[in-house]
């Protein structure tokens, strides 16, 4: 009831300044001023203001979007994970059936368990530098892009 009163008090301000600016001879201003301010009169008439309304005020309907929303983010996560990990559905079929038979799955298409290391690869301890490189071996590679510009 309230949204009715507000929507047709806008309209019925809408073409009053219509009207205003259709008397200073801007007559395609005032008939545009005129189109947008039936806009919010005819969702009246049509009853799209009381099923809006309706929707706003149900705490069941935001309780639903709330749903969908935490629906979407499980569904971009695992997205997101799934492209980190480099593996494609084809490539973890593939591992799978090679299980199934028994035959090792080439590195390529085994199931990723995350930043390059697959299943078939066994897990790599990072490389340390040796104990006999000198403190200037660590900025060789800084020295030389200073170089290459002249500094």
């Amino acid at each position: 009831m309230l949204a009715e009163t507000i929507c047709s008090a806008v309209s019925a301000a809408g073409l009053g300044i219509a009207a205003v600016t259709a008397y200073r001879k801007r007559f395609l201003t005032a008939t545009r001023i005129a189109a947008y301010s039936l806009v919010p009169i005819g969702l009246v008439l049509t009853g799209v203001v009381e099923w809006v309304s309706d929707i706003a005020f149900k705490p069941s309907v935001w309780l639903g979007f709330g749903v969908l929303g935490v629906a979407w983010l499980l569904f971009m996560t695992t997205r997101a994970i799934e492209r980190r990990g480099g593996s494609t559905r084809k490539e973890r079929k593939a591992a799978a059936r090679a299980a199934q038979t028994g035959a090792v799955a080439p590195a390529a298409s085994a199931p990723s368990l995350g930043a390059g290391v697959t299943a078939t690869e066994p897990r790599q301890k990072p490389k340390k530098q040796s104990a006999d490189a000198g403190p200037g071996d660590d900025f060789s590679d800084i020295e030389a892009i200073l170089k290459k510009h002249g500094i």
